[in-house]
């Protein structure tokens, strides 16, 4: 064997490792999979609702994910922000902080005595901890990060000559940001919100310690596996591969907007 070929073992082995390191799982799932019983387990209790619900959330905090942050990573990646180091160390906090630990951060300033919260009971009457909404702010807290960072990168990737072209044919920064620059990160964009939606579709700590655990109200897909793994670990096993199989339709459904140009 010669040199070259000793080498690629080297690389091949720990590549081999961690491809099933990835994978067994997912088939330790689909092995353990009560297929007989299937129909059974998810039409039994509030699967489906669950179910309706982590679509819905999920959803609606990729849009405040992205309403909020292609702005939010277009300044970051364009401008001469002040300490733009610290902004962007902050908006990335959310990515290494652990999910209960958000939770609580978000009942202190959510919540009815929080430092937001207590002004948004007085003023408007409105309570987010322990509602439906609270599960997409929640979920928006977790997940927009991904998309800022993603987006961010797409951003630095494109070339600025071409926005500094339609500055000189007259055109104003608005009509620069929708008719240039969106057009060429939209990869960027479509690839952020797909990891966001899978970030929010799978939030679990910070859903439970901000928005509690309510069938119907609150309670997503992951929280409902957690509960029904205490209690009956074959329905446990039945919800967990719906939410594989949401995830991989979903992963399937952008392929070509993700991993343009990847073989």
């Amino acid at each position: 064997m010669s040199k070259a070929d000793r080498s690629h073992v080297a690389l091949y082995v720990p590549a081999l490792v961690g491809l099933g390191f990835l994978v067994l799982p997912v088939v330790g799932l689909l092995a353990k999979t009560p297929w007989r019983e299937l129909p059974a387990l998810l039409a039994a209790g509030d699967s489906w609702t669950a179910l309706r619900l982590s679509l819905e959330t999920a959803t609606l905090a990729t849009g405040v994910s992205l309403v909020l942050g292609v702005p939010l990573a277009w300044l970051l990646a364009r401008t001469r922000v002040p300490a733009r180091r610290l902004v962007r160390a902050l908006v990335t906090v959310p990515l290494v902080l652990p999910p209960v630990v958000a939770g609580i951060a978000l009942l202190l300033v959510l919540g009815r005595q929080g430092l937001v919260g207590g002004w948004l009971d007085r003023e408007f009457g409105v309570t987010l901890p322990f509602t439906t909404p609270g599960v997409v702010v929640a979920e928006s807290f977790v997940a927009l990060p991904y998309l800022v960072v993603s987006v961010e990168s797409a951003l630095r990737l494109a070339d600025p000559q071409l926005e500094e072209a339609a500055a000189t044919c007259g055109a104003n920064q608005w009509q620069i940001f929708r008719w240039v620059t969106l057009p060429i990160v939209a990869p960027g964009v479509a690839a952020g919100a797909a990891l966001a939606w899978a970030r929010a579709l799978g939030e679990f700590g910070a859903t439970i310690t901000f928005a509690g655990n309510f069938p119907g109200t609150t309670q997503t897909m992951p929280l409902a596996v957690y509960l029904q793994l205490e209690q009956d670990p074959q329905a446990a096993i039945a919800l967990s591969l719906v939410l594989l199989v949401v995830s991989i339709a979903v992963l399937a459904a952008l392929r070509d907007r993700w991993w343009t140009g990847v073989r």
